[in-house]
């Protein structure tokens, strides 16, 4: 039987747990995550394809799993997932105390400043994930995306048919972002320092004569700055949260240059 098939009937019926090829399957799952051959969210054209199997299998990973004692040098600590190994091997540069846990993938060449990934994420190759940022579980990273200082990628285990959240490749994340609740940002994006996005922000851009507003969704070589605007409450008129377009990245230049030019264009700190 596929492992998909294992999985979808151990979630229906969860006393399959206590049987042996499920817990294999579901371990495997793990291993592939582990590996990056199977991922929670992929690629599917110019959208994304949720495999809610997979995050199915790591939600019933933790029953299956005891809770242990790992001890690193004179931490403790008391888990019942382990902790990722082997980064030589990968060609994955871990900067003390950096973390990710068994069942994150890492791609060669990806550096962990002192940082945390969860179990289910996927960062791809170039990444830098700068120190104290969180890439939350199920988390999807492209390549040559800057995650900076205190930047902080919800995580998404439940419910199932949610998408997690999105980084696509060459995006730059300012520092303490909050990007959660399955948010998507677009190839190249730049996102200003504080700017919080979840699934359902308003992402206003007002580049133009007229605003054009997104839900959830940065669109590519986007300049996005922390805004507001301006709500009737039954309490009276009151300034909510949004992201505001401000600009786009130029295309004559390189992703250095450009973020550098979207700076000084647009006043945007980072």
């Amino acid at each position: 039987m596929a492992l998909r098939d294992i999985i979808e009937q151990a979630w229906n019926n969860r006393e399959l747990l206590q049987e042996s090829n499920t817990v294999e399957a579901i371990r495997a799952v793990i291993e592939e995550l582990d590996k990056g051959t199977l991922r929670v969210a992929e690629p599917n054209g110019d959208d994304w394809q949720v495999n809610e199997w997979v995050k199915k299998a790591v939600l019933m990973y933790f029953p299956i799993q005891a809770m242990k004692t790992i001890e690193v040098g004179p931490f403790e600590f008391h888990d019942k997932i382990a902790l990722k190994r082997n980064y030589e091997q990968l060609g994955v540069r871990v900067v003390p105390h950096a973390v990710a846990r068994y069942g994150a993938y890492l791609a060669k060449g990806v550096i962990m400043m002192p940082s945390y990934v969860n179990i289910g994420a996927y960062v791809d190759s170039g990444t830098m994930v700068d120190t104290w940022a969180t890439v939350g579980s199920c988390a999807q990273v492209g390549k040559n995306v800057h995650l900076s200082g205190g930047v902080g990628l919800g995580g998404v285990l439940e419910p199932v048919q949610a998408a997690p959240v999105i980084i696509e490749d060459g995006a730059f994340i300012g520092s303490r972002s909050i990007l959660v609740e399955g948010c998507r940002i677009g190839k190249e994006a730049v996102i200003g320092a504080g700017v919080t996005i979840t699934g359902s922000s308003k992402i206003i851009d007002v580049t133009g004569s007229e605003q054009k507003i997104y839900n959830g969704y940065v669109p590519p070589r986007s300049v996005v700055i922390p805004g507001s605007y301006t709500k009737s409450f039954p309490a009276g008129d009151f300034q909510v949260p949004c992201a505001l377009i401000i600009g786009q990245r130029k295309e004559s230049t390189d992703l250095k240059t450009s973020l550098n030019d979207a700076l000084r264009d647009n006043a945007v700190a980072v």
